[in-house]
């Protein structure tokens, strides 16, 4: 029987905390020290909250203590009460996480064409370069693998996404739409195109987002909210 979404999250997770770990069960709290996780920038701390369990890493013994306090809880949707318990310098998040299962998927409905374009087509980085960085950075487009998967208008692409794979197991989705083409399913047009390509290779689709308008889209592209990411730095 194939393992579920959340299950498949829980193992990317542990494997991205840097050292030998697997991740909690449902109810649970694990606290480790990890100079080198990938949960969170080099120096910070990272928690990660899936499914009722909360995996945290931290890149110093001395601060495993007093995070391990800081947790009781909190729960997957208390992430963002943490950064209030301990003493914060700086925050990343909390971005909601979520994943699909191959079975849920419902592709968007062909509203307009959608083109396949390498990731650093010079029609992709014109869409980056048309919104303020702050919110390119949040869309995570100018990461993506090899192809984008875009909607054109007059020559101008005004919708893309795609993915990078993470560790082989999940497809990290990323969607950008024009300021002034939204409101029209352009975004999922351009993402289901995405996660079609992912879920037909094997990867797992994954969805980390703070904007509501970007997690309306992966609800309706059948992805289902299992927890949140953050990272602070103390």
């Amino acid at each position: 029987m194939p393992r579920s979404a959340l299950d498949r999250a829980r193992d990317l997770w542990a494997a991205l905390a840097g050292t030998p770990v697997t991740f909690p069960a449902s109810g649970d709290v694990k606290v480790v020290v990890s100079p080198g996780s990938s949960l969170c920038p080099p120096g910070w701390t990272g928690a990660v909250a899936l499914g009722g369990a909360i995996l945290v890493t931290v890149p110093s013994a001395g601060l495993a203590g007093p995070v391990r306090n800081a947790l009781p809880g909190l729960g997957d949707a208390g992430l963002a009460r943490l950064p209030a318990r301990l003493p914060v310098l700086d925050v990343l998040g909390p971005a909601t996480l979520a994943y699909l299962d191959a079975g849920d998927f419902v592709a968007a409905p062909p509203v307009a064409e959608v083109e396949r374009l390498p990731a650093d087509h010079p029609a992709i980085r014109a869409l980056l370069a048309s919104v303020p960085e702050e919110e390119a950075d949040e869309s995570g487009l100018a990461e993506i693998a090899s192809a984008a998967y875009a909607v054109r208008e007059g020559g101008d692409v005004i919708a893309a996404a795609g993915f990078r794979p993470w560790l082989d197991t999940a497809a990290h989705v990323s969607v950008l739409t024009a300021p002034p083409c939204r409101g029209r399913g352009l975004a999922r047009l351009a993402a289901s195109a995405a996660v079609a390509d992912a879920l037909a290779i094997g990867l797992l689709p994954q969805w980390r987002a703070r904007p509501e308008p970007s997690r309306r889209v992966a609800r309706a592209l059948g992805f289902r909210e299992h927890g949140a990411q953050i990272s602070i730095r103390l």
